[in-house]
């Protein structure tokens, strides 16, 4: 933390100059500003800044109003004001302005250097802390991955398989379909676990900066690199990299994190040093790499280093019976965000659902039900709380080939189309499992059967080793 970047506000030069020498010392960056309108241009250019320290009394914008605006701007950035000596009303309207603390002068830049320090690495805290919290919350999202359909059972054990192993992991499947998620639980479940998870979206950052996103930079390396930065793959050390839209990465990308997989050794842009890094790879793609690769936009040498193991995603089009334990979870989960209490399902609303051909996957579906909680009116949700787009659907196919067609209710495609007794079981034993989150036993007692029976109907459906028995 002895690289951070500090702000120094005061429009006294000589107390000014003291401060940030005392801090330079020390191997701190120090900006010095002479008012609080230079802090705010400053702050609105969105210039990294790790620690404010301002002077309260200045001409212009004082030490008070450049809190409050900072406080706006920056709400998690420590600010520290430096008061007149024995100014307790002052130190107290600070504090209760934002301030995270105070110091009086004539400044004892030991105690300056101490009050610093310790503001650093407060904030570094509370961000190693939300990175836990994220990661915990990630984890047990893992445990609860609502799936009981072969398909997704399939991919559950790959994951069980792959996690605990080094092995460079490529997961493929369309937009939606929780590659994220998959990869999360992949590091969750590896040695791997207690270190970092470092998440890149390849395709969400323009080429010119993403090979400084990827392997960092040096100071000066280019216009606005005010500080040495690190790079996500620097950040993973010890942990997991996860780089989405991996077909994304430009020609000369691809040959440097090539190079990277190879000798496990990083530059930052426009430095010299080499950095050893030690990171597991995961890699998601919502492409055809192998068309990549014929067309020549992917390096053939690159995709062999990520196809070590590959999971494929299904589409939710693949796995319908996913649906109402995926509602079921969704509407439990929004009901609690958005201060609802939706029960149940109307009649003929998992019809619509179910015949839907959810392009967008997982995601789709959790953002209609996201809006149907949101305006519904009551305990249960209908056709009428549908997006409008929704309510009119594709044909979906039957068991016989014959298309079933849109919009027509769901009773009539009942009676269109009869439905054997054994999907219609199979449909209430997911259901039930559902409900219960996966217990077993409790789900038996709703059906009416015997626990080995439904154990032994589990087995048979490919199922038996999705959720376990409490």
């Amino acid at each position: 933390m002895k690289d951070a970047r500090i702000v120094l506000v005061d429009d006294d030069d000589g107390s000014r100059a003291a401060m940030a020498l005392g801090l330079r010392r020390v191997g701190y960056e120090v900006v010095e500003l002479r008012g609080g309108e230079q802090a705010i241009a400053l702050l609105q250019s969105g210039e990294s800044v790790d620690v404010l320290i301002t002077d309260v009394r200045m001409p212009g914008i004082d030490g008070y109003a450049l809190l409050a605006r900072a406080r706006e701007m920056r709400a998690e950035m420590p600010i520290l004001l430096v008061t007149a000596f024995g100014d307790v009303d002052g130190a107290v309207r600070a504090l209760k302005l934002g301030a995270d603390d105070y110091l009086t002068k004539p400044v004892h830049l030991e105690e300056l250097r101490k009050r610093v320090q310790k503001e650093l690495e407060r904030r570094h805290l509370e961000e190693k802390a939300k990175e836990l919290e994220g990661r915990i919350e990630k984890f047990f999202g893992f445990e609860n991955i609502i799936g009981c359909s072969p398909a997704m059972g399939a991919v559950l054990e790959r994951v069980r398989v792959a996690a605990p192993a080094p092995t460079t992991v490529l997961i493929v499947g369309e937009s939606g379909t929780g590659k994220e998620l998959i990869a999360n639980a992949i590091h969750q479940h590896s040695p791997r676990a207690t270190r970092s998870f470092v998440a890149l979206n390849c395709g969400a950052i323009p080429g010119e900066i993403l090979e400084a996103e990827l392997f960092g930079h040096e100071k000066g390396a280019f216009t606005g690199a005010h500080q040495r930065r690190t790079g996500k793959i620097e950040s993973a050390h010890g942990g997991t990299l996860f780089l989405d839209e991996i077909s994304e990465l430009s020609a000369d990308l691809q040959v440097k994190l090539l190079r990277v997989l190879e000798e496990r050794r990083i530059t930052r842009v426009g430095g010299n040093e080499e950095i050893a890094v030690d990171f597991r790879l995961v890699a998601a793609t919502n492409r055809d790499l192998d068309a990549e690769v014929a067309s020549g936009r992917f390096r053939q040498d690159l995709y062999y280093r990520l196809k070590v193991v590959t999971i494929a995603l299904p589409s939710l089009r693949q796995r319908p019976e996913d649906i109402l334990p995926l509602v079921d979870h969704f509407v439990v989960q929004f009901n609690r965000q958005l201060s609802r209490h939706v029960k149940r399902l109307a009649p003929g609303v998992l019809d619509v659902l179910r015949s839907h051909p959810w392009p967008g996957n997982v995601r789709e579906l959790r953002n209609v039900i996201e809006n149907m909680v949101l305006f519904c009116q009551g305990a249960e949700l209908t056709t009428a709380d549908l997006p409008p787009e929704y309510r009119q659907t594709s044909p979906v196919s039957r068991d016989d080939g014959a298309a079933v067609p849109a919009g027509q209710p769901a009773r009539e495609q009942a009676a269109t189309a009869p439905r054997p007794m054994a999907d219609i079981e199979k449909e209430a034993i997911l259901g039930a499992l559902a409900f219960t989150q996966g217990h077993r036993a409790k789900a038996a007692n709703i059906l009416g059967i015997g626990l080995r029976t439904l154990q032994r109907k589990l087995k048979e459906y490919g199922v038996a080793a999705v959720r376990g028995d409490g």
